[in-house]
């Protein structure tokens, strides 16, 4: 169809159904530079990548490591005990700059790879790594039906401390004889250590005049420990092999533990709990890391 005049007009008729090439070929290069700028807004605006933009929610960018507004604000707080809206210029200049410096000295601490030779920032690494795991063990509150189970399969755990007295008598290995005489003669004597004198023995002395059962255990041994602890008040141990001669035991004075009930023990056990539940938490991830990791050992350690 050819184009006609409108009559009174003088406008030419175009027919809708023709396309454009010209302003078609326009608005396709426009939507193609909006979407290149728009693309590129937000590649150099994505946190880890380079950008000249510091993000709303922080307050630098060192390297492009953010230093938060939050830990800044926190920070204003701790050291003058203002916020943001009230502190000076001088106050806030002082808390950025000091900010700066931690982020440049940590980063410079990581290209040193201090991690891995200075012992304070190894430890401190563990200890970081270990709370993470710890953190549910240590937030979550037990049910009091689990603490009351657990209280009750470790209820020796909860008791008052005992206290002995005892006395360790050793005799030479060669003096099989005198030992056993010194039985008859300790449980007819009230102090014992008079009556042993014509036995040609000593006591061992690992053990002070009255000690609470923990330290009785360390200077004994638990082989020992474990004999004294159930004699009675003037009670006498049969001879006790040992590596450095035979050991008879007095007991002078025996104050066994006294179990405590729950509710007199309940923030113990919570500890105890959670240090159970955080033990166990330890041990899986440090399985997993071990079994996904590539460990090598000497020859002469395996």
């Amino acid at each position: 169809m050819s184009n006609l005049p409108i009559a009174g007009i003088g406008a030419t008729w175009r027919d809708p159904t023709q396309v454009n090439a010209t302003r078609s070929l326009v608005l396709l290069a426009l939507g193609a530079l909006i979407g290149l700028l728009l693309a590129g807004y937000s590649l150099f605006t994505a946190r880890g990548t380079s950008t000249l933009f510091v993000p709303p929610e922080d307050v630098a960018l060192v390297n492009q490591q953010p230093i938060s507004r939050i830990d800044y604000i926190a920070q204003l707080r701790t050291l003058f005990g203002v916020d943001l809206e009230n502190a000076t210029r001088e106050q806030r200049q002082n808390v950025l700059n000091d900010m700066i410096r931690e982020e440049l000295f940590v980063q410079r601490g990581k290209e040193l790879d201090l991690a891995s030779s200075d012992p304070d920032v190894r430890a401190a690494l563990v200890n970081a790594v270990e709370l993470e795991i710890a953190a549910d063990a240590i937030t979550s509150q037990p049910s009091e039906t689990k603490l009351r189970a657990y209280y009750e399969a470790h209820r020796e755990k909860y008791a008052s401390e005992g206290v002995m007295t005892v006395h360790d008598y050793v005799f030479p290995a060669d003096m099989a004889a005198a030992a056993d005489a010194a039985i008859p003669v300790l449980k007819d004597s009230a102090a014992g250590s008079s009556a042993l004198a014509q036995l040609k023995t000593q006591e061992s002395h690992k053990v002070a005049d009255e000690e609470f059962y923990f330290a009785a255990r360390i200077h004994l041994g638990d082989r020992l420990f474990a004999v004294a602890r159930t004699l009675p008040d003037g009670g006498v141990s049969s001879v006790i092999e040992m590596p450095d001669g035979r050991h008879v035991l007095f007991m002078e004075k025996n104050k066994k533990p006294v179990p405590q009930d729950f509710s007199a023990t309940r923030e113990q056990v919570l500890g105890d709990y959670r240090n159970e539940a955080i033990a166990h938490l330890r041990a899986g991830d440090e399985s997993f890391l071990r079994r996904r990791a590539n460990v090598l050992i000497a020859d002469d350690l395996r």
